[in-house]
């Protein structure tokens, strides 16, 4: 049987008590480390969970998952994932080479950033399309997730942003010449990714373009929500491109119409409470 466990957003301790039980009888282990992370290492896992984790990287998950499958197909095997097992594509794909290969698998699900972002106070039916934020490069600055924003603000939904992670991920030269030397973990903050969002406003502003969202528009920064530490804070885009919200993981979110009682929500976490006097009520329901 090959399990799909979610261990939610905090510490090892957020693992349904299903989802342990799991763990405690699988032979193997894995933990998917590439999607997201919890605020504590795999050596706590280990401890609270007693058994022994193998770190499953992309790298592992995406070119070896056969070998992982075929040990499913003659033990229990479990398979670790950050939230909800379903929150990756990557382990829809796993799912359906396990059932290719006749292997059972059951899912054990859990919280997730998809829908732990209520903390904010907006209401989850009010969101539309989740967009992922990457970093730019030198030579490579995507604008699709932004067009994709906007759409949602003009259907007066909300959008949750989730910022890039880069996990044991090679630089151009060390790829071109196949050294298997991997930078340094990078996690996006909600600063860079206003960053990234203010710099699209003023290209379109240059070609003479008028956007739906502006410096103005009232956003979210979340960061490390479920763990002890969560922080968020409320205020427009610009604001959100200085505040100060520490450790990763971080999540923005751009708002659409609110509802009053969001709004009422949205200014116990505010930056700046004239933010909301100004703005906010231009897009009230």
């Amino acid at each position: 049987m090959l399990y799909l466990v979610g261990l939610g957003l905090g510490d090892a301790e957020d693992i349904t008590v299903k989802g342990l039980e799991a763990v405690r009888r699988c032979r193997r282990v894995y933990l998917e480390a590439y999607t997201s992370v919890l605020t504590v290492g795999k050596e706590a896992l280990e401890e609270f969970y007693g058994k022994e984790l193998i770190l499953a990287d992309r790298e592992m998950v995406e070119q070896e998952a056969d070998s992982l499958l075929k040990e499913a197909g003659v033990c229990d095997v479990a398979f670790l994932v950050v939230g909800d097992p379903f929150g990756a594509t990557t382990h829809s794909d796993l799912v359906l080479r396990a059932v290719k290969l006749g292997i059972p698998y059951k899912v054990i699900h859990n919280a997730s950033i998809m829908n732990a972002v209520g903390c904010c106070g907006l209401q989850l039916y009010n969101f539309g399309e989740t967009v992922s934020i990457v970093f730019w490069t030198d030579t490579w600055k995507p604008e699709s997730f932004f067009d994709k924003i906007e759409k949602n603000r003009r259907n007066g939904m909300h959008t949750l942003c989730l910022l890039d992670i880069k996990v044991k991920e090679q630089s151009l030269e060390n790829l071109m010449k196949g050294r298997k030397i991997y930078e340094p973990p990078r996690y996006m903050s909600v600063n860079q990714a206003a960053e990234q969002l203010l710099a699209i406003i003023q290209n379109r502003r240059l070609q003479g373009e008028k956007t739906e969202i502006t410096e103005n528009t009232i956003c979210v920064g979340l960061a490390r929500v479920g763990a002890l530490d969560e922080k968020i804070a409320s205020g427009t885009l610009q604001q959100m491109s200085t505040v100060e919200l520490g450790a990763p993981l971080h999540s923005l979110i751009v708002t659409g119409t609110m509802h009053p009682l969001e709004l009422e929500m949205l200014k116990l976490f505010s930056v700046d409470s004239s933010s909301f006097e100004n703005n906010a009520c231009q897009r009230t329901a």
